[in-house]
């Protein structure tokens, strides 16, 4: 699905959910939840790519035990606004076998692709395995899966900024922002 605006009109057209302040003192908060759960594990840390980044980033810099680090690459979305079939595009290099896990992603939505992850980990002998999102669809589905940690739910609409993209563009924002509808 493509868009014809440019980035700057997607962004002027959109409303803000959640400021850059907002967003940090959810993810402060997230981070005292995960330390007070998971200090005296050595977890490996799991970043899902690309969404995932900036929250998996500033998280970790608040986290001060020791844990490992790694990433994975799978996605339902690509540049499109709407879910697909799953891609696995990166495993981890680290083995999760007899490792707590911690997976980081952007947003729970539909949440077949953090249950896939989650499965994964535990197909491939972590012996536990806790998600950590930054944000959650209000969607009122009935999801597969509910995430451990959750930094900041969002109205059931695209969203996009702090790691989710709108159309590949504004991952980088600070600030989570909801689709305009012009």
């Amino acid at each position: 699905m493509g868009n014809k605006k440019t980035p700057e009109a997607i962004l002027a057209s959109a409303e803000l959910v959640h400021s850059a302040e907002t967003v940090s003192a959810a993810v402060s908060r997230v981070a005292a939840e995960v330390t007070a759960k998971l200090a005296d594990t050595h977890p490996l840390l799991l970043c899902v790519m690309s969404g995932g980044v900036p929250f998996a980033g500033q998280l970790m810099t608040q986290l001060n035990f020791p844990l490992d680090f790694d990433y994975l690459h799978v996605t339902r979305y690509g540049q499109d606004t709407a879910g697909g079939a799953l891609s696995w595009r990166a495993a981890p290099w680290t083995p999760v076998k007899g490792r707590t896990v911690l997976i980081v992603d952007d947003i729970l939505d539909e949440g077949l692709t953090l249950a896939a992850v989650r499965e994964r980990m535990l197909q491939l002998g972590a012996t536990a395995c806790y998600t950590a999102v930054a944000t959650e669809k209000e969607n009122g589905k009935d999801k597969p899966i509910r995430a451990d940690f959750v930094a900041l739910s969002v109205p059931d609409r695209f969203v996009f900024g702090y790691g989710m993209d709108a159309y590949g563009h504004w991952r980088n924002l600070p600030a989570i922002y909801a689709m305009g509808d012009d």
